[in-house]
């Protein structure tokens, strides 16, 4: 089995990378969703499109405790927590936190009659997961598939509305340049689309490296500028490593999303601080 099939999501559903995760896919989906016209949105590693946080997998490394644990069943949120909250809560029939929605199920839970859903995802259980939860479901298609070599297939879309979320695990090393190379392309294919890149905060180089060659291939490509968002929350281990955090990277982001996040950033980094030193910051370019 290569190497690219061995992550299974489950294991980390629900942290605090997902959080940041789907708070942004979430806001910018509903920004779409204040006009009529339909759109697509692509996810290039989509899952199993749900997870179980009772199950094994996520008992394991009970990740979910140190994220969205930690808001579920909090009163105070800023409202843009509060209604990702509630996309999570009802995914869990509105009763107690036992299931974490992943990027599918609240893209899915967000699309209208008029949208479309395009998912690929490589591992054959999760693929045939992800294929029984929404394979059959209208404006939905499910491949098992490498989502990005199948990004051709689907941009641009007829309305020329559109999400492309790149999230691989970047467990080998080659995802720090495909990664890039899929933000390259689907701005060369489908110039307007809004491209959303997850990218874990690790101390290697390619990790370093790629937040600012994101920006600089958005500064040449993309019309409407980037955003970048970080959210640090834990320290590496005596030996260098860990996930002290996330990236979300936006080309193209909607105009409303830095003034929505500026504020919220440096909160969420408060509510899952796992050290003293969390901490949470957007930066943009000037298009943006």
């Amino acid at each position: 089995m290569r190497p690219m099939l061995a992550y299974r999501h489950g294991f980390h559903a629900g942290n605090h990378a997902d959080v940041l995760k789907h708070l942004v896919l979430a806001e910018i989906l509903t920004y779409l969703n204040a006009k009529d016209k339909g759109w697509r949105c692509v996810d290039t590693h989509a899952g199993a499109g749900g997870y179980s946080l009772v199950g094994v997998q996520a008992g394991k490394r009970r990740e979910f405790e140190q994220g969205i644990g930690r808001l579920y069943g909090r009163h105070d949120l800023p409202a843009p927590l509060s209604a990702y909250v509630e996309l999570v809560r009802r995914f869990n029939g509105g009763g107690a936190l036992r299931q974490y929605p992943g990027s599918p199920a609240i893209a899915h839970m967000l699309m209208r009659p008029q949208d479309q859903l395009r998912l690929f995802e490589l591992h054959p259980t999760d693929a045939g997961i992800l294929a029984s939860y929404l394979g059959a479901e209208p404006g939905v298609q499910v491949r098992s598939a490498d989502g990005f070599a199948a990004l051709k297939s689907v941009l641009p879309p007829p309305t020329r509305r559109g999400v492309v979320l790149i999230d691989p695990p970047y467990e080998i090393k080659t995802d720090y340049a495909r990664a890039l190379a899929a933000l390259r392309e689907t701005l060369a294919r489908f110039a307007e689309a809004v491209v959303i890149v997850w990218l874990p905060q690790l101390q290697l180089v390619e990790a370093a490296r790629l937040p600012q060659r994101l920006k600089a291939s958005a500064d040449a490509h993309a019309k409407k500028g980037w955003l970048h968002a970080r959210l640090t929350v834990a320290e590496a281990d005596a030996h260098g490593f860990g996930m002290l955090g996330s990236h979300v990277f936006v080309a193209n982001p909607p105009h409303t999303l830095h003034a929505t996040l500026a504020p919220l950033l440096p909160w969420l980094a408060a509510a899952l601080a796992q050290f003293g030193g969390a901490r949470g910051s957007v930066e943009r370019s000037r298009a943006a």
